[in-house]
Parts: structure tokens; sequence; C-alpha cells
């Protein structure tokens, strides 16, 4: 499921922060600052700042708690990206995405007939890949991390184990997955369902027993707990009962990545991206080169000459995404040139400044005949300047639906390519880089990125959204780049999206006044109106150049998301 699915079921409601219940414009601080999903993961986070950590030191314990308070998305049982940037300019990203297991194959995604399996094999046993969150935060802060490990992970165990109270959103939300995905597990509505049956409402405990005991033991023996003791040992049983692919060896073997980030300038400010097997640095950078290339001078946001450079960009960023992208562990992926100015250029000589291209003249070398997006994203800012942007998933609303020893686990082996050599108009990519294989990570549109000017901290943003991601990430990223928007205004901001394939723009309601729209059309444009806030939440951090202070906006999308600061015991 796509995150819209939640919003368009009316999930929305007043944003939470730990100073009031009601939306706040921004939050700012000169001494550090957490925005994430959920409040009290902002705070985990903030309180590891308070206490002398740095900002990877709060980030970590912001993820760990995300997996209790934002069951959804945060997770220990799913993967990501996070990149890192020092307070000295020095930066470096973290790859911990998941990796197929060894059992996987080729053709696991299709029939005898050799046509793709229907959505339904999207959850369950089989569609879980190895889950690489933990290794990569212990990468993180065993790199970085200036407070003891146990430290950082127990305010998730203290979440879990003595519960926190359920929003009116989460309650609905909590409902709705107990009731269609986690149904079909046991374990799984023996974790969520509420004690003693009925259903949540605004003000119950949520307590997590089962999770707050594999985050003790988390917290006590460090991440091998997870991969090689009786966290894995009770992975590999319960995938042998039910036909999953996971083995106790594909835990012992998962090793994280430390990958050096991807980097492009635009209008003066320079980009830190994460790199393959995420597409997001990629397809964002390679956007904004294209865009310099047809000239910025007079963009605004809403206009039609605008909105037009900016599709027909994506258009081709993404293509580029479905011929080249994967993992570069298993394909030799050419980063360099695509996030080339020279190849911007190249590529927009060919733009038609007046009509729409055509998605299918432009892949047809590759055309021969839909990606979930329940995921979230966290920024850290401290108050020596030290920065993370981090990304990370279960795939789906509530991943898999598969709890094991009282965590979900993802669906991230949909995100391969099902078929390969095929590729058709819809949203079905069998392009190689991202053929499933043993051992190998998935092709991913998370897009952590911090942004810099004059060498100095500028930005700190992400968003969950599927293969929207690198789209409502650049929104923001121009908005305070290009449109001059504080922090509030480059969230708020209403989105668009376009991924080559299919060869639709979607655009959020308010993006662009109903003549702007027609004239899109009328330039070939096929333009499908979303609802409002329909895209991915952004919780972004916009740093203040002239006085340093952090201005944190929680993406309003996210009914109990919020900013925390650090405050004196």
């Amino acid at each position: 499921m796509r995150r819209h699915v939640l919003l368009a079921a009316g999930l929305l409601a007043a944003c939470r922060t730990p100073e009031a219940a009601t939306p706040v414009d921004e939050v700012t601080s000169s001494t550090g600052v957490v925005v994430s999903a959920h409040h009290l993961a902002s705070d985990a986070g903030a309180a590891l700042l308070a206490q002398g950590g740095n900002a990877v030191d709060a980030a970590v314990a912001t993820a760990f708690a995300l997996s209790v308070t934002y069951p959804a998305a945060g997770n220990i049982g799913g993967g990501g990206f996070m990149i890192v940037r020092l307070a000295d300019g020095t930066a470096t990203s973290f790859d911990y995405r998941e990796k197929a297991p060894r059992a996987a194959t080729p053709a696991m995604y299709q029939d005898r007939q050799g046509n793709i399996l229907g959505a339904a094999t999207d959850s369950g046993w089989r569609a879980i890949g190895v889950p690489g969150t933990v290794r990569g935060l212990a990468m993180a802060h065993a790199k970085f991390g200036a407070r003891p490990w146990k430290d950082v992970v127990m305010p998730a165990v203290t979440l879990a184990e003595q519960g926190f109270p359920v929003s009116a959103a989460f309650a609905q939300e909590l409902n709705a997955a107990v009731a269609n995905l986690l149904t079909h597990f046991d374990a799984s509505v023996a974790a969520y369902a509420k004690p003693g049956g009925g259903a949540w409402a605004a003000g119950d405990t949520l307590r997590l027993p089962q999770l707050g005991r594999a985050l003790r033991a988390i917290a006590d023996e460090g991440p091998d707990a997870f991969y090689t003791g009786w966290i894995a040992d009770s992975i590999d049983a319960q995938m042998r009962a039910h036909r999953g692919l996971i083995t106790r060896a594909d835990l012992a073997a998962y090793q994280a990545v430390e990958r050096v980030p991807v980097r492009g300038t635009f209008n003066g400010h320079e980009l830190i991206a994460m790199g393959p097997p995420s597409s997001g640095g990629i397809v964002m950078i390679e956007t904004l080169n294209l865009l310099e290339a047809l000239g910025t001078a007079g963009m605004a946001r809403g206009d039609a000459r605008t909105l037009h450079l900016r599709l027909e960009a994506a258009r081709r960023a993404y293509l580029d995404r479905a011929r080249f992208l994967g993992d570069p562990d298993f394909s030799a992926i050419p980063v360099e040139r695509l996030t080339s100015k020279a190849y911007a250029a190249e590529l927009a000589a060919g733009i038609d400044t007046a009509h729409a291209g055509s998605s299918l003249a432009l892949g047809a070398d590759i055309v021969t005949g839909a990606e979930p997006g329940h995921t979230t994203h966290f920024s850290v800012v401290d108050a020596q300047g030290n920065a993370v942007s981090s990304t990370y998933t279960l795939e789906g609303w509530y991943g898999s639906g598969v709890v094991i020893a009282g965590f979900l686990l993802n669906n991230e082996m949909g995100d391969f390519n099902k078929k390969p050599g095929f590729t058709d108009q819809g949203w079905n990519i069998g392009t190689p880089p991202n053929v499933i294989a043993p051992g190998k990570r998935m092709l991913s549109s998370m897009s952590p990125v911090i942004v810099t000017k004059d060498a100095r901290l500028r930005l700190v943003t992400g968003s969950p959204g599927g293969r929207t991601i690198p789209n409502t990430v650049l929104n923001v990223v121009l908005g305070v780049t290009l449109f001059g928007e504080g922090a509030r205004a480059a969230v708020d901001a209403p989105r668009l999206h376009h991924q080559w394939m299919p060869d639709t723009a979607s655009v959020e309601q308010g993006a662009a006044s109903d003549s702007v729209l027609a004239r899109l059309r009328a330039m070939g444009h096929a333009i499908r109106v979303e609802g409002p806030r329909s895209q991915g939440d952004a919780h972004t951090i916009v740093i203040d150049q002239a006085t340093g202070v952090a201005h944190a906006a929680n993406d309003h999308r996210s009914p109990d998301s919020g900013a925390s600061v650090p405050r004196k015991p």
C-alpha cells in the first residue's frame, strides 16, 4: 500500500509536537534539533543531544524509537540509508538496504507461464528481504557515536516496555492494519491488536513487550543479538515453518556498507546525496542539472514553464533510473556520467520547451511490452553543526505484515524487477541492473540529502513515497535553493511527480491553477490531479546562514510528527 491510502482514508489529524497538540510553523534552535514522523521519537533523539550526544547518537536513538512509535515504517526489520556530514565539512553515507536471501531467484515473482504474480505476493513470508537496519545503525554509531551504544537504544526499550499513548490518527491506523494486513498472521495480531478486544481509541496505551525484549537484547549485546543470537534463531525457525526464504546464514552474512555519497551543485549550492543502490541522489542531481541547463531565471513554483521543464527533466532522469541503476556491487553504474553537467546539457538539447515529450519514444530501446512507499525520514542537526539525513523503510504499509520476536519485517523483495527483460508502459521494469539475485540489494528511491552553501550547512531533508521520493525531496530543495522559501513554506508547498512510465504526471491540488493545468495539457502532458498532501512527508531542517539557527519543520502530513530540541534534565 502507498502512503496516500492512509491519507485518503482520512487519517490526517492535528500535528503533535512536544510543545503543543496543534500544528506549529517551525521549531528554532541553536543547540540542535531532531524532526521525525513521531514526536516521541524526536524526543528520544533530542534527549541524547541533551546528554552530550552528537547528531549520529540522536539519529540512531530516533530510528530505534520510531520502530516502536511508528510501526508502519519505523523498524528494526527493514533497511535504509543515512548521510552524515560533520561540522568540518567531511561527509559519508551508510547503506543498510536489505538484501535478497540466498534462496531468491530471478523468476520468483512469476508463475509457470512467466506472468508476473499478483499484488498478494507483495506481502507475507517470501516477500521479506534480509533486514539491514540494526547493522547499519550500529555501523554509523561505531564510527561517529559519542554516547555508549546502550544509551542510544534504551529510550526505545522504555517506550516499548512502558508503552505510550495512542493518538486518534494512530488508533485509526492500527485498527485498519489489524483488520486488513495483520489479520493474516497470528503473531502480528497478538502484537498490535488491542488487548481484550475492541478497537483502539485515542488515549489508549500501546505496549509492545516482545519488541521491548528484542530491543533490550540489542541494547545489551549489540547488533549480533539480531544477526547471530536468539533473534536470528527465531527468524530462521519461523521462516522454515512458513516456507520463507531467509536463513540464519543469510542473517549472519549481512553487512552494512559505508559508501561515498554522490554530489552535485545547483544554483550556488552543493548537494550531498545517496548513491546506488539508492536511485534518489542520481535522479535528483540529474534533474537539477537539467533545470540549470534549461535556464532557471524567472522560474516560479506554479507557472507553466517551470512545471513543464520539471516534468521533462524528471521524465529523462527516471528513464535513466530504469536503464542504469541497481546494486553497485552487482552492476557497473555510470554515476559520474549521469550526474555530470555535460550529460545534462546533452539531454537538455533534446527538450522541446513548448511541447511534452514522449516517454515511450525516449525509452523505446527498453520498453518491451507499483512500488509501495510507506517509508519514513528523519533529520538531525546538533549544536556543533554535525548533520544526519536518514530514510529507512519496511517498504509497504506495515511491511510484510509478519511479526517475529515482536518486530515487523519488510516486504522489500518486491522492489526488484520482477520479470527480467519485461518493461511495459505501466509500473513494470525489467532492466538487468535490478533483477533479483542472491545477496543483491534491491534498488531504492530513498533520497536523504544534505545541502550546503559556501561550505556551510543549509538544508537537511528527505521523504517517503516510493518512486515519488526524489520528486518530493526535489520540491523542498527547490523551495530553499531557488525559490527562497523557509522550512515551513518549502515543506508545505504542493508537489508534483513524473517517473517516465506510466507517462502521466501527478500534480497535488494547489500546485498549479486551472489555467496552468489547461496549458500543460495543451502542451501534451497527461495530468492527474491528486488530492492535497498525497505525496510523502518531508521532515526538514533549514539553517539560517546569517545566524546559524536551525529552523525545523515537521510535515503536517504525518499527524503525530514533531520537532524536538535538547532540554536540560
